[in-house]
C-alpha cells in the first residue's frame, strides 16, 4: 500500500515459500501479489509469472478469483496468446455467472460483504469475458462469431442492479459493442463501413481516450489488408495519434499491459502504409518507435518484424535515419551480450 513493491515481493516470496507445501487460500493471495508486482515491460518476464500464477488462481476465494482471472486474461491479450484469453475468459464467465445468480437468489449479508472486494461490478465479469471471447474470435479473423459475442455484452436487460456505477458500466459496454460491431464489419471487407467508423471515433464519447488506440489501431490494420487510402482520416485524427503517446500510468493490468502492445502495433502498421505508399519519413518515425516499444517489450517476434521492414525499404531511408537505425541495433546487441555474460569486461 505505500508502494514498497521490491520489499512486498520479498515477504510475499518468503511466505511462499513457507506455504509451498500447503493447499492454502494464503499461499494463492501470495502468488497473485508477487503475479501483480512482477507484471512489467518485459513480456517475456510476464508470459513466466503468468503461467506461474495460473496454476494458483483457483485456490483463491470464489470472488477472488474473478479479477484474478480478469488480470490473467488481460496479461495473455496484451501477450497475443489468444487461446489462453478465450480460456481464462470462459473460467471467468462461468464463474460470475455462478456467483451472480447466488447473489440475486440468496441476498446473504456476508455475500454482499466479500462483493465489495471487487475492482468491478460483478455482472461486469460476465459481460468483459463476451468483450475478450469477441477479441479472441476476432484474432482468428471469425468476424460472424465475434458479432454474436459483440451482441450478447451490448444486451444488458438482465442486470438487475441500477446504481450509479452500474449504470456507468452498461454505458461502457454499450459503446464498445457499437464500435466494435462497425469494426467487425470493417475488418470483414465490409468498407462501406469505414466512414461509419471514423464518424464514431470523432463523436464526443463517455469511452477513454485510451480506447482511441484500438479504433485507430483496427483502421490501420484494414487499410493495409484492403488497400484502402486514408490519408485524410489520418489527418484528420493527427492531433489524436500524437497526443496518445502520452497515455496515462496505471495500476491497472489493462492499462499497464494491453495499450503499451496496441501503441507498438499501431505504429507498425502505420510505418507499413506509409512505407508502402512512399511516405519513407513518416514511414521510418513510426517504424523506429514502433521498434523501441517491441524492444522494450521484449517482444523478439515483433521487434524481427520490424527489421525486416525496416531492411526492405532500407534504399529509401536518409543518411541520418541509417545511422540512428545501426545505434540502435548496436545498443540493443550490446546490451544482450552483456545480459548473456559473453562480453569481456576488462575490455
Amino acid at each position: 500500500s505505500q508502494g514498497r513493491h521490491e520489499a512486498a515481493l520479498l515477504l510475499y516470496e518468503g511466505v511462499a515459500e513457507a506455504e509451498r507445501y500447503q493447499h492454502s487460500e494464503r499461499l494463492a493471495i501470495c502468488q497473485y501479489r508477487i503475479f501483480k508486482i512482477q507484471i512489467g515491460d518485459d513480456q517475456s518476464q510476464n508470459v513466466r509469472a503468468a503461467s506461474i500464477f495460473e496454476a494458483f488462481v483457483e485456490r483463491l476465494n470464489e470472488i477472488d478469483q474473478l479479477d484474478a482471472f480478469k488480470d490473467l486474461a488481460n496479461v495473455y491479450r496484451s501477450l497475443r496468446k489468444w487461446d489462453k484469453v478465450d480460456e481464462m475468459a470462459r473460467k471467468m464467465r462461468r464463474k460470475a455467472e455462478i456467483q451472480y445468480s447466488m447473489k440475486h437468489q440468496q441476498k446473504k449479508r456476508e455475500h454482499n460483504e466479500s462483493e465489495k472486494k471487487l475492482s468491478r461490478p460483478m455482472f461486469v465479469y460476465i459481460s468483459y469475458a463476451d468483450l475478450l471471447c469477441a477479441g479472441v474470435c476476432e484474432s482468428r479473423e471469425d468476424y460472424e462469431q465475434a458479432l454474436q459475442f459483440t451482441y450478447a455484452y451490448a444486451e444488458l436487460d438482465w442486470v438487475k442492479e441500477t446504481d450509479e456505477d452500474t449504470q456507468h458500466w452498461i454505458k461502457l459496454f454499450e459503446g464498445w459493442a457499437q464500435a466494435n460491431v462497425t469494426a467487425n464489419k470493417l475488418l470483414s471487407g465490409d468498407i462501406n463501413a469505414l466512414y461509419d467508423y471514423v464518424e464514431y471515433i470523432g463523436a464526443p464519447s463517455d469511452t477513454a481516450e485510451q480506447d482511441k488506440v484500438t479504433q485507430l489501431l483496427n483502421i490501420m490494420m484494414a487499410a493495409n489488408r484492403y488497400q484502402i487510402d486514408v490519408n485524410d482520416i489520418l489527418q484528420r485524427f493527427e492531433t489524436d495519434i500524437n497526443s496518445l503517446l502520452q497515455f496515462p500510468q496505471s495500476n491497472d493490468i489493462y492499462t499497464k499491459q494491453v495499450i503499451p502492445e496496441q501503441f507498438a502495433r499501431f505504429g507498425y502498421e502505420l510505418a507499413y502504409y506509409y512505407l508502402h505508399r512512399g511516405s519513407y519519413s513518416d514511414g521510418f518515425k513510426h517504424l523506429m518507435y514502433s521498434m523501441v516499444s517491441y524492444h522494450t517489450l521484449n517482444n523478439e517476434t515483433y521487434f524481427i518484424k520490424c527489421m525486416v521492414l525496416f531492411e526492405r525499404y532500407r534504399a529509401y531511408a536518409v543518411s541520418e535515419t541509417k545511422a540512428a537505425y545501426l545505434e540502435f541495433i548496436e545498443r540493443v546487441w550490446i546490451a544482450d551480450v552483456k545480459k548473456n555474460g559473453a562480453i569481456d569486461r576488462r575490455n
